[in-house]
C-alpha cells in the first residue's frame, strides 16, 4: 500500500508540481489549500504533511503546533516548506520534524519525505 502523504500550500502552482513529483514516485497525494481544513483531520490520516509555513487564514507554524499537540496526529511527520529567512528557527519551534526552503529542488524534497517516512516506520516498529 502506498504512502499518503498530505501538501498544504495555498499556492496552486506549488501543490500541482509537488503532487505529481511525488505520484510519480509512487506515493498517494491528497491536497489541502485552505490551513483550516488540515486541522479538521481525524480520519484517513497521512503518512506525512508537507506543510507551508505561509498559509493564509492560519499560518503553518500554528497548524503544526496544534498536530503536534494531538493524540491522534502527534505521530505524523511535518515537513514545514517556506521562502522564510528563519525557516529552520521557525520549524523548530513549531515542532515540526524537519523543514525546507522553497524554492526547493525535487531532489531534495524527495530525500527529506524518504528520511522522515522511514523514520516515522521506525518508531512505530519500536511502539509494537
Amino acid at each position: 500500500m502506498p504512502k499518503r502523504i498530505m501538501v498544504a500550500d495555498d499556492d496552486a502552482a506549488i501543490v500541482d508540481a509537488t503532487q505529481m513529483m511525488l505520484e510519480l514516485e509512487g506515493y498517494e497525494v491528497m491536497t489541502i489549500v485552505d490551513g483550516r481544513k488540515v486541522l479538521e483531520l481525524k480520519a484517513d490520516l497521512p503518512d506525512l504533511l508537507l506543510l507551508d509555513i505561509w498559509m493564509s487564514g492560519i499560518n503553518g507554524q500554528e497548524i503544526c503546533k496544534q498536530l503536534k499537540s494531538q493524540e491522534i496526529t502527534r505521530h505524523i511527520p511535518i515537513i514545514i516548506v517556506s521562502a522564510s529567512q528563519d525557516i529552520q528557527k521557525a520549524a523548530l519551534a513549531a515542532g515540526a520534524n524537519d523543514f525546507l526552503a522553497k524554492p526547493f529542488d525535487m531532489d531534495d524534497l524527495l530525500r527529506k519525505v524518504e528520511k522522515n517516512l522511514a523514520a516515522s516506520s521506525e518508531k512505530v516498529e519500536k511502539r509494537s
